[in-house]
């Protein structure tokens, strides 16, 4: 048995050894920090972790687990100074600050594998920085639209699949005296979730990319209509009443209530939805329509990822367990209902056999050709994100106010990425 110190005191160390009578090739120390510091994630990565060591009884597993915003502020610190051979982390630009820095292992030579090449093709954009990918990904969640499946069979609607299908269904439920969608945007994120989804289908991915990464003006043409798609559900009544003093949590009961249809959130809506007595023959799902008939299909699915920092020592375990991360077995069991109870990356994995999760997974894996985003505040940059999310909760509050509103965000563009 070995021990492990803690390494900060906002850290949870433990310490795992496992041994069994069986001859492996892989030797050393692996050294693995994790941010999965709730307990169902947390065992649910302790037990993964178990499994690889069985299969390495001459490896020596060590495991820090470190609270998840802790983490956040301590992590370069510790890819400097004491580097771990594997880290938990976020895909997209989340990664870039890191890989810019040269404290992320280059493992493109993973990605040249088959087996993972070809099943986690989905999320490999999501993992690319100048042409090269920096980590896997190990799970993820769709964004969609939640809706009360009774009221639309009320109001005799069908799942849309084109936006003047959705405008014509939101004209409906206004008319009952009901709002299209609630929201809460007290914390902006969720703010966020509408831009991207309204940007991407107008756009496309590679646009909105550009725009996360400053390339694009705010002021272009392109992004207005983003917007101008935004203010016809906004001028309808779409959305419900003083959004911008509740957090998601708190528009739930709007949607529970019947006095709105709809959600555009997280499949981890789901179940604080179910707990507050939907039936699952009341919820039901669908992909975010298409606007632009030109533009392939893009999705919100926030990756959580696995990286090997620069530093570590044992690299060559430490590809090791990436590769069995991402492996469809450890991703079928990982991502079930009773572990993280999200999304397997692997496209070869099974997934649990939970409604939302299977609608979930079909479209991620066969209906977003145009790529998978990460969610605004992640693909860009804390200072972008906290700005232009600002701008997205006064729009919806104040539509007319857009130019001021495009010329600030603008104004930030051009100081935050010179």
């Amino acid at each position: 048995m070995h021990s492990i110190l803690k390494r900060t005191a906002a850290a949870v160390a433990v310490g795992l050894a496992f041994a069994v009578p069986a001859k492996a090739e892989l030797t050393g120390d692996l050294t693995i920090f994790l941010d999965t510091s709730n307990p169902a994630p947390r065992a649910t990565m302790e037990e993964m972790i178990g499994r690889f060591g069985e299969k390495n009884p001459d490896l020596n597993i060590e495991i820090t687990v470190i609270d998840r915003e802790a983490y956040k502020t301590q992590i370069r610190n510790f890819l400097t100074a004491n580097a771990p051979d594997v880290a938990t982390w976020y895909a997209a630009n989340r990664m870039r600050p890191y890989v810019e820095a040269g404290l992320f292992e280059d493992v493109s030579d993973l990605w040249a594998e088959p087996e993972i090449a070809d099943n986690l093709a989905s999320t490999k954009g999501a993992m690319t920085i100048d042409g090269k990918q920096w980590g896997v990904p190990y799970t993820y969640y769709q964004w969609g639209v939640y809706y009360r499946k009774d009221i639309f069979e009320e109001l005799g609607l069908s799942e849309p699949t084109t936006w003047e299908e959705e405008k014509a269904n939101c004209a409906k439920i206004v008319e009952s005296g009901r709002a299209c969608y609630t929201i809460g945007t007290k914390f902006l994120w969720t703010a966020g979730g509408w831009f991207d989804y309204l940007n991407m289908r107008t756009n496309g991915f590679d646009f909105h990319m550009d725009l996360a990464g400053g390339k694009v003006s705010w002021e272009d043409d392109r992004v207005k209509q983003t917007f101008a798609n935004w203010k016809e559900l906004i001028d309808m009544g779409a959305f419900i009443d003083n959004h911008q003093t509740y957090s998601w949590q708190e528009a739930l009961p709007f949607m529970v209530n019947g006095e709105a249809a709809a959600y555009l959130m997280g499949n981890f809506a789901v179940a604080p939805l179910r707990d507050s007595g939907l039936t699952d023959d009341q919820l039901d799902f669908y992909q975010f329509v298409k606007i632009n008939p030109d533009v392939a299909l893009s999705e919100d699915a926030p990756t959580d990822t696995f990286h090997i920092p620069s530093a570590a020592k044992n690299k060559e375990a430490a590809r090791a367990f990436l590769r069995f991360a991402a492996s469809p077995e450890e991703q079928t069991i990982i991502n079930n209902g009773k572990n993280l109870g999200q999304l397997p990356v692997n496209a070869q994995s099974s997934v649990d056999d939970d409604k939302f999760l299977q609608q979930g997974f079909e479209m991620l894996s066969s209906n977003s050709t145009g790529g998978v985003a990460q969610f605004w505040d992640r693909d860009a940059p804390a200072e972008m994100a906290k700005v232009s999310m600002e701008g997205f909760q006064e729009f919806m509050i104040k539509p007319d106010n857009l130019d001021r509103i495009l010329s600030k965000l603008e104004r930030a563009r051009k100081r935050i990425y010179k």
